[in-house]
């Protein structure tokens, strides 16, 4: 599975979205779930899921997937265009 599905998956599993309510524009602003414990869930899946340890810091920066995505190249794991 390629790291864009894999987030897509991790996302769609922790936020408890449709498929059809998920873009890689999506915004923490645009989803209920994502609150607090949303991040903290989001940063526990993201190591997990890319073994990439977010610190609290850039954990509470991630307020869309695009900034994970950035987090996670910028941290060496390669994302398919």
């Amino acid at each position: 599975m390629e790291n864009r599905e894999k987030l897509k998956e991790l996302m769609l599993d922790i936020l408890l979205i449709d498929e059809d309510e998920f873009s890689f524009e999506l915004k923490r602003e645009d989803v209920e779930t994502w609150d607090s414990l949303g991040v903290v869930s989001v940063a526990v899946g993201i190591q997990d899921t890319f073994g990439y340890h977010p610190s609290t810091d850039e954990a509470t920066a991630l307020d869309s997937v695009d900034k994970i995505i950035e987090l996670l190249e910028s941290n060496g794991i390669q994302f398919e265009q």
